[in-house]
């Protein structure tokens, strides 16, 4: 019997193309403030109905660091970290500043330096796979649900796009309808047909198109 001889150059060719999946973290249960009922978010014991109505008021939450001004600043630390155990908005990990990283419950200035130390991120599996040289496989999981790596909108599969929170079928079609996108100007005129500005924007925080 012939054996087939695969050369490694073509391997990792093969590799580098193939779709880069779930870019953004499972939340394992994590509330999300741009789509938690106010009811959700009231029994959260750190925000109770004010903050609750807060967050809602406030909608859509485009960074983290905002939401933090807005509910957890006046918090102290360990109340901060109980919040953000329950309610986070997920951060950008090429773009995401040392501060925000710093709000990650149980991540201190040496996991937030190596969360820097590997931009920027291709695709989530790298996150995951250069956290592991530093934390359990239980801790990277843990993690991965705070971060998310932005989408190429002409190039993300459709099992990409449906890790965005909040995104169905129907979006999903549309997003790759309009591909290629020329720039993210046209996103907005584009998905704006489907869903108002603020929705836009939610989406678009999640986006990135390539060069």
């Amino acid at each position: 019997m012939q054996r087939r001889i695969v050369c490694p150059a073509l391997v990792l060719l093969l590799l580098a193309a193939a779709p880069l999946l779930a870019q953004v973290g499972d939340s394992q249960g994590l509330l999300n403030p741009n789509l938690a009922s106010e009811a959700e978010l009231t029994a959260v014991h750190q925000l109770g109905a004010a903050g609750a109505a807060k967050v809602v008021a406030g909608r859509p939450w485009l960074s983290m660091a905002a939401l933090h001004a807005a509910v957890g600043a006046s918090l102290s630390e360990e109340q901060q970290n109980e919040l953000y155990a329950q309610v986070w908005l997920p951060i950008n990990l090429n773009d995401v500043t040392e501060a925000e990283i710093l709000l990650v419950p149980g991540v201190g200035n040496r996991m937030a330096h190596e969360f820097e130390e590997y931009r920027p991120y291709a695709g989530l599996a790298v996150f995951r796979r250069e956290m592991g040289k530093y934390v359990d496989d239980d801790e990277v999981a843990r993690l991965a649900q705070f971060v998310f790596v932005p989408l190429d909108l002409n190039s993300a599969s459709s099992e990409d796009f449906a890790t965005i929170p909040g995104v169905g079928p129907r979006m999903i079609h549309e997003f790759e309808e309009y591909r290629p996108y020329a720039g993210m100007e046209q996103f907005r005129r584009e998905i704006g047909k489907y869903v108002d500005e603020d929705e836009v924007a939610r989406f678009e925080r999640y986006m990135t198109i390539g060069r």
